[in-house]
């Protein structure tokens, strides 16, 4: 009888091991299936069970990929709504009427890069580190930086540097236009990374230098450098927001296919100036260096200790001010 018991535990003792052995495959090929490739898993994230968040004027659709998390789902549905209510502060309303948003639990305690597509239907996936905190979300920049792609046309590769440039520049500003950073903290974080930006030996403009400082702080620098031109010429009453805002009018979002031409010839219309369609000739084809340090001093922002000050009394004090005050949808 007691042979019988022990070999009756070692029975069940492998079933238990093979049950445990097989959860764990399972999981392990479910997340990598969502972590496959360089495409959205649609006909796997639509299978899958989900919460919806619904954000001015737009649902989320919300998937979690198998994995255990640190966090409550509460706490991680928080960190979506604050990212995308800053996205429809800066928009005027969430860029596409549905998006699906995949999390997928991976190692660690930050947030990975993210990808976001539009070919099937707007989607975003997230890597997030199980072992993340609700300090890790509440200054996370990718969640919000990739639901601005939502909100641009799907662009020729060869013009990722607006894609790229604009989640860069418009992301810290929506974050405080909705009240989730001070402005001199991003004036200080432009002021230290854009010149990043700024062409190198062997530069030959925006649309033929695919590097990363170009594609993205070089795309941040000619946003930017839109937002005050567009300001000075409409005396302060039309920024970039504005005319982003009308390419959104206009259908375009991820989930379209438009030229570069289109995209910002229908800006320009929404703000009643060619400025984007002017500095994309003179900065796409040819490399421009912008004086940036000018830039600063006119836009009242000054280096101080490990901090910055602004002057409120520099030429371009008001405009500064105005690119970070949220507007009326």
């Amino acid at each position: 009888m007691r042979d019988l018991r022990a070999v009756s535990r070692i029975v069940v003792t492998a079933v238990l091991a093979a049950m445990l052995a097989s959860v764990i495959a399972f999981r392990t090929d479910a997340q990598s299936e969502f972590m496959r490739g360089d495409r959205m898993p649609y006909d796997a994230f639509d299978r899958m069970p989900k919460t919806d968040l619904e954000i001015s004027g737009g649902t989320i659709h919300i998937g979690f990929a198998p994995g255990e998390m640190v966090l409550p789902r509460e706490k991680l549905l928080d960190w979506i709504r604050m990212s995308a209510k800053a996205v429809a502060t800066y928009y005027g309303r969430l860029p596409v009427e549905q998006l699906r948003l995949l999390l997928v639990p991976v190692d660690g305690a930050r947030i990975r890069g993210g990808t976001t597509w539009g070919y099937r239907g707007a989607a975003i996936r997230i890597p997030i580190g199980r072992d993340s905190t609700e300090d890790v979300l509440r200054h996370d920049w990718v969640m919000v930086h990739e639901m601005v792609h939502t909100a641009l046309p799907d662009l020729d590769s060869r013009y990722g540097w607006l894609s790229e440039g604009l989640a860069v520049y418009v992301e810290p500003v929506a974050r405080v236009q909705a009240g989730d950073l001070t402005a001199a903290e991003i004036w200080q974080a432009m002021m230290r990374d854009m010149p990043k930006g700024l062409p190198q030996a062997g530069d030959q403009g925006l649309d033929n230098t695919d590097t990363w400082g170009r594609k993205y702080w070089g795309g941040a620098m000619f946003c930017l450098l839109a937002d005050i031109e567009i300001r000075k010429q409409t005396n302060n009453r039309l920024g970039l927001q504005d005319a982003m805002r009308g390419v959104l009018a206009a259908g375009g979002n991820h989930e379209k296919d438009w030229s570069l031409d289109l995209v910002l010839s229908t800006a320009d219309k929404a703000v009643g100036v060619d400025v984007l369609t002017r500095l994309h000739n003179e900065m796409g084809p040819k490399p421009v260096s912008p004086d940036l340090a000018g830039l600063w001093r006119d836009l009242g922002v000054k280096q101080q200790g490990e901090s910055i000050a602004f002057d409120d009394t520099a030429p371009l004090a008001a405009i500064r001010k105005a690119i970070t005050e949220p507007r009326a949808k």
